[in-house]
């Protein structure tokens, strides 16, 4: 067993202070005590810090982190937008080769963790060579994308998705050649390809889903959920662009999110991208449906998407995630932040929940673990694996904050360098300092 004693740690219910935490070898958690353990011989390591629940990435393209800043000029006079940024995400998809994502998400992932992260759900759909060829092995990107998780210490959720259409009815662009599937038989071939790569790592699980409505024909959309696991949780893109909705209006008679309302049987294995745009209706029947939306405020605010509907969608009972997308913006705080302001400047009035910071962590959770295919009983538990992120309580804001405001300021207040480290099944991932953790 290895013991820790942390200053403060988070459960549901308040703070465990000093919290007590033995782990086996495999970094489940077996004690769970304000009281310290008692024993011959049992060595404890004190940490001075706050223990918080390892956040949940729940939607990552780990490519894109190689162009982060690369997309922030454009031709005065001109208009840039989603649509032109995602020109640019092409030409950078064009360029990688299997090696260089590995690297590439390796150090992603190495920073995930330093900023608090302990798992990574990879939507993944950069599948074949540049020519549009299958590799050999069809699952030659997402093993990578496993190698880099492996490599880094993070938890990986992958989620090989199916990319049929350029849009709505039309062929796919040369740029998109390298994500097509043409078929769904050419889809679940990919997804049962992916499989031994999860195997590999015992810190992997798999989902499947679709890139969006308009990558993928609504009959093989519904196809899909039928044909494919039913145990696995469904990842898809939905209305997160105006001009989307209006050719989803077109194409099939239904915005985007009121089509997949209509035709499947939406439930809590459902996790759907962005909603930035929906109707009142959409909005309350998504919450009631018990599906999760995962939303990414640094990507959603960096592209212009828009904001989504979250005080309706939390006062209708909805469930969300975090994820960080693009990967332009990396704290899990300052996403939780975002969420937050953005329905302030909507409203225009301060604390739109009764505990922001306690709704936005519990929220982002239970969402994110369901996105990863996880279902915890509680932040921490006995029979749990041990995966924390720890902030130090030397800092001046939290030093003074007390338990009654500790949890608020580390949510409204902090940024990755009050993090001590950040444990993933019992074991540190990174530590502050320690460099080689992070390159």
């Amino acid at each position: 067993m290895t013991y820790y004693q942390f200053s403060s740690l988070l459960l549901q219910d308040g703070w465990l202070s000093p919290a007590y935490v033995g782990v086996n070898a495999q970094g489940i958690i077996e004690y769970l005590s304000q009281e310290p353990p008692v024993g011959f011989e049992i060595s404890i390591e004190k940490v001075e810090g706050a223990a918080l629940p390892g956040f949940q990435n729940a939607h990552s393209h780990a490519f894109q982190y190689g162009m982060a800043g690369h997309a922030e000029q454009h031709v005065p006079g001109t208009r840039d937008d989603f649509w032109s940024w995602r020109e640019a995400m092409y030409a950078c998809a064009e360029t990688f080769s299997p090696e260089q994502n590995e690297q590439v998400a390796t150090t992603l992932y190495r920073h995930l963790l330093r900023n608090g992260y302990t798992t990574v759900v990879e939507f993944h759909y950069l599948h074949h060579d540049p020519t549009g060829r299958p590799y050999a092995n069809l699952a030659e990107m997402g093993e990578r994308l496993v190698a880099a998780a492996r490599t880094a210490g993070i938890k990986i959720t992958l989620v090989p998705v199916f990319y049929q259409k350029g849009d709505f009815g039309r062929e796919p662009a040369p740029r998109q050649r390298r994500f097509i599937s043409p078929t769904l038989d050419d889809y679940l071939k990919l997804l049962d390809a992916s499989r031994p790569a999860v195997a590999a790592y015992e810190r992997a699980n798999l989902g499947f889903g679709v890139h969006s409505l308009r990558a993928v024909e609504a009959a093989d959309v519904l196809a899909t959920h039928a044909q494919g696991p039913k145990d696995l949780p469904f990842h898809l893109h939905a209305a997160e662009q105006t001009l989307e909705v209006e050719r989803s209006l077109a194409h099939l008679g239904a915005r985007p999110v009121e089509w997949l309302l209509d035709n499947l049987p939406l439930n809590e294995r459902f996790h759907l991208v962005h909603c930035t745009h929906l109707t009142t209706d959409e909005t309350t029947h998504l919450a009631q449906s018990g599906a999760n939306v995962v939303l990414c405020p640094g990507t959603e605010g960096n592209l212009g998407d828009g904001i989504f509907s979250l005080v309706d969608y939390a006062e209708a009972g909805g469930h969300w995630s975090i994820g960080t997308d693009s990967h332009i913006s990396l704290n899990p705080l300052e996403d939780l932040r975002w969420l937050d302001y953005g329905q302030r400047l909507i409203h225009r009035r301060r604390n739109i929940f009764a505990d922001g910071a306690s709704v936005l962590v519990d929220k982002t959770f239970f969402a994110g673990h369901r996105a990863a295919g996880r279902t915890p009983v509680n932040y921490f538990a006995l029979g749990q694996p041990l995966d924390a992120v720890v902030y130090d309580l030397k800092q001046p804001l939290l030093a003074q904050a007390g338990p009654a405001h500790l949890l608020p300021a580390l949510v409204y207040t902090t940024d990755p360098t009050a993090i001590l480290g950040t444990l993933v099944d019992g074991q540190w991932a990174y530590r502050a300092g320690e460099e080689a953790s992070v390159r």
